[in-house]
């Protein structure tokens, strides 16, 4: 069954459930889910934009919680956020797109999918002597060589006090990549509260010890969007920074600033780590049901602390330049440079880089 009942005429989907159990009904507080199972619940989304919502995050987490996998079912023009995309990956979700034929496949790895018994899975290709699955047609790719994402994922952690102030490892990146601090935080999309370094500790330190996952926004003239999660450890309070930002025809991203940016990561906002990248994608960092050319990593940043672990691996190693000391000169971090924006050999220089760093075999 389908609710509404012209969802079906509206071709947002019909999922076959013939010999299968009537599912119970979904719980009232969360009424997003449109097909609840033994093992998955469903969500069908028929928008042009899927973000992290409420109600989104809310699904995510109930389903976690009662040990079943989300499946977020979409037409193909659907477009996925950055923070919708790093949650579902996260409980291990999957986002199943809707043909036009009736068919579906998986909207992140083009894999063919069916309804089997309770949940779509992929459909293994018998065309292939190792087994595996097919990808669907529909995951070509989309030629866009004119539009560009920097993607950053930085860990830092703090002493925890009463003086801590979160945010500033974020707001840093965003000055240093756009010119501006941060727009706007808030706890789902759309985010809607103004920047506020100070706001978003103190609704952080009330959820202590509890995790807080957040989403940040820049001004419409930049495309900008992270993901932040901030976790009390018994090192101290973590921030982990997901960052997109996009670039359309002419806009050459800031290429030559990542290494000032880690030097003040490692100076001023105790860095763990930090691994850039940059793809070609859409400018407004969303996702399409389409095939995606995988990120290139630019350059690796280890702050003072795990370059100490390194010891003197962290000096001589195997790739085309020599390491940049950043952060304090008695203690300092180290930022290594793997090549340039159009190099796909920057994935084997990053293999070889970590292999040598934790003094394992390339």
């Amino acid at each position: 069954m389908v609710w509404p009942p012209e969802a079906a005429e509206e071709g947002i989907g019909v999922v076959d459930t013939y010999g299968a159990q009537t599912p119970p009904a979904p719980h009232p507080e969360q009424p997003a889910v449109d097909v609840l199972t033994d093992t998955a619940a469903v969500l069908f989304q028929d928008r042009p934009v899927l973000a992290l919502s409420s109600w989104l995050g809310n699904a995510l987490l109930s389903a976690v919680a009662e040990e079943r996998h989300v499946q977020i079912v979409t037409p193909p023009h659907t477009l996925l956020t950055l923070p919708a995309r790093l949650a579902l990956a996260e409980v291990e979700g999957r986002w199943v797109v809707r043909e036009e034929s009736g068919g579906y496949y998986d909207g992140l790895t083009g894999a063919v999918l069916r309804w089997q018994g309770d949940s779509f899975a992929p459909v293994p290709d018998s065309s292939r002597e190792t087994g595996g699955t097919g990808t669907a047609a529909a995951f070509a790719p989309v030629p866009n060589p004119d539009e560009r994402q920097l993607l950053l994922s930085v860990r830092t952690c703090h002493r925890a006090d009463e003086h801590l102030l979160l945010g500033g490892s974020l707001e840093a990146a965003w000055q240093h990549l756009t010119g501006a601090a941060p727009a706007a935080w808030g706890t789902a999309e759309p985010a809607g509260l103004p920047w506020s370094r100070r706001n978003l500790t103190d609704f952080a330190r009330e959820r202590a010890p509890r995790p807080t996952r957040l989403v940040v926004v820049g001004a419409p003239g930049r495309p900008a969007v992270a993901a932040l999660n901030i976790l009390r450890t018994a090192d101290g309070v973590e921030e982990d920074i997901n960052l997109g930002v996009g670039y359309g025809k002419g806009e050459e991203p800031p290429f030559d600033a990542l290494a000032d940016l880690a030097h003040d990561l490692a100076s001023h906002h105790h860095l763990r780590s930090a691994l850039f990248h940059v793809r070609t994608g859409r400018r407004d960092v969303n996702a399409p049901a389409s095939f995606e050319t995988p990120p290139i990593p630019l350059a690796l940043a280890l702050g003072a602390e795990e370059a100490r672990r390194t010891g003197a691996r962290g000096e001589k190693v195997p790739i085309s330049r020599p390491p940049r000391a950043i952060g304090a000169r008695r203690s300092p971090g180290r930022y290594f440079y793997l090549g340039e924006a159009d190099s796909p050999s920057n994935w084997a220089a990053l293999r070889s880089l970590l292999g040598h760093l934790r003094g394992q075999d390339a």
